[in-house]
């Protein structure tokens, strides 16, 4: 697989205010290499694993501000890596695959990813995702602290937990994402767009079937509490108390 760089010194250096530790997993040196160079352009620190099982110990030793993972990897392949990183780590993960079905995509984000990149890609369109997660995340963690509760349904903001009928529910980093932002301008009638807009990024590059993917998931994980969210149709939704 061959990537090439055009225009490489022409990237907006404003990429690099929020400087990163990333761990890029990929079992092949030449696509590790590429995302490195371009990354530490931008003034990121940058980590590198080979496989699955490597990474997990990494983010046992240390943390990473975004993890960036290839699936189809020899030893131990992504999914299972995301999976096992999920039980001890929140922090954001975008998967790089060669599988571009829903099906696969269904399984990353239940699995807990942020966002789903094919091969071949663009490196410049995977900073791109890289700088809107992050900023994202920044931006959460300077947040102050906010508790809502909706009948047995309880959003802490600032810990990013979300209880149902007093048990904790374990979301995606996205689901959580989606699920303050509606949270936040609940009664209010939502687009699509506005949603992908506000929670994926205005530079966002993929369809609007991801969101219709994790309004299912976290329907699914709010329970009787998903009466809640509301399809308007033709439109968006809305969180209604």
């Amino acid at each position: 697989m061959v990537f090439t760089i055009k225009n490489y010194d022409k990237i907006n250096k404003k990429w690099g205010d929020f400087v990163a530790r990333l761990l890029v997993v990929d079992d092949e040196e030449k696509i590790r290499s590429m995302i490195k160079k371009y990354a530490v352009y931008e003034g990121h620190e940058i980590v590198e694993a080979s496989n699955g099982f490597e990474a997990i110990e990494m983010c046992q030793n240390r943390s990473f501000d975004l993890i960036i993972m290839d699936i189809m990897m020899p030893e131990l392949d992504g999914f299972s890596a995301c999976k096992e990183i999920r039980k001890m780590s929140q922090t954001p993960i975008i998967v790089l695959s060669a599988r571009g079905e829903e099906y696969d995509k269904i399984h990353g984000f239940e699995v807990g990813i942020d966002d789903y990149v094919v091969k071949p890609f663009s490196v410049k369109e995977l900073m791109m995702r890289i700088q809107a997660i992050l900023k994202r995340t920044n931006a959460m963690n300077e947040q102050g602290k906010e508790i809502l509760v909706f009948e047995g349904l309880s959003i802490d903001f600032t810990g990013r937990i979300v209880m149902v009928d007093n048990q904790v529910v374990d979301l995606s980093p996205k689901e959580y994402d989606l699920l303050f932002f509606m949270v936040r301008n609940r009664g209010i009638a939502l687009t699509r767009e506005r949603l992908i807009s506000e929670v994926w990024g205005y530079d966002y590059f993929g369809d609007d079937r991801t969101l219709d993917t994790h309004i299912k998931l976290l329907r699914k994980r709010l329970g009787e509490y998903q009466k809640f969210i509301v399809t308007l149709r033709g439109v968006g939704y809305r969180f209604e108390e």
